[in-house]
């Protein structure tokens, strides 16, 4: 099955308040086999422009990926999340090699 990730970039205005955001969102995310492969961290802009973070959610399958984001328990993290941030995120299948 084919790996489908999470690609985002966030601009957050209020930290503390983002962390109650990552707390809610943990429940979700064990649920739906999320992974993080990258969350914030340091960051250089080679080409065009992007938000201050950075962050890549593995999946197992690109159903997951979407069922996790339409969650009522995603959704009620992200309604955390929009007050205290911006931001900008795609779901993408990855790429199987065939």
């Amino acid at each position: 099955m084919t790996k489908a990730y999470w690609v985002a970039h966030v601009d957050v205005s209020d930290p503390q308040a983002y962390e109650k955001y990552k707390a809610a969102n943990a429940g979700p995310f064990a649920e739906f086999g999320a992974r993080f492969l990258v969350r914030g961290g340091d960051q250089e802009v080679r080409e065009g422009a992007v938000r201050s973070r950075t962050v890549v959610i593995e999946f197992p399958s690109y159903e997951a990926a979407r069922a996790c984001y339409d969650s009522p328990a995603y959704q009620a993290a992200f309604d955390i999340r929009k007050e205290v941030s911006i931001g900008d995120m795609v779901i993408v299948q990855g790429y199987d090699g065939a």
